[in-house]
């Protein structure tokens, strides 16, 4: 059976669209705004785990968790830097006080900050890293996290 010219072109239009929308799909299946962050000791023990936020713009990072009434007990944001380097994290219009955790790029943390909630002027919060977490106020110290303790990352730009 031989399908009409103008079928075939219909046909061949519709699967590139299909096509197309599977790519988009895809593309944004590969970069979520949330992610699954894990923390182990040095044996891999599973200290604790939070669903987090991604926070991967200029614009995300500088906003942060200030437009965000409360956290949850598992509860995050994630900050990813473009490269490795000393950052520096103030408690800009927060309402609620965090721990800030700086992540190197081998995924072992190399500082933790436990930051009340401040008016201006605001304390400087720095650590060198690639990553840098932020979750509940003192979720490190009853999670028993520690510098040197290592994270997984269960997030596709990782």
């Amino acid at each position: 059976m031989r399908i009409p010219r103008d079928r075939r072109l219909i046909i061949l239009v519709l699967i590139a669209v299909v096509l197309a929308a599977a790519g988009i799909f895809a593309f944004v299946d590969r970069h979520p705004d949330r992610a699954e962050v894990t923390v182990l000791d040095e044996d891999g023990t599973q200290l604790g785990t939070v669903s987090v936020r991604v926070a991967d713009t200029g614009a995300e990072r500088y906003t942060g968790l200030s437009e965000t009434d409360a956290l949850g007990p598992n509860e995050g944001m994630l900050f990813v830097h473009e490269t490795v380097g000393t950052k520096n994290y103030v408690m800009r219009d927060m309402a609620f006080p965090i721990d800030i955790v700086f992540i190197g790029p081998d995924k072992r943390i190399t500082a933790i900050h436990h930051a009340p909630t401040e008016e201006p002027p605001y304390d400087r919060y720095t650590g060198r890293g690639k990553w840098v977490l932020e979750v509940p106020y003192n979720w490190t110290t009853d999670h028993d996290v520690e510098v040197g303790d290592r994270i997984e990352i269960d997030w596709p730009g990782s």
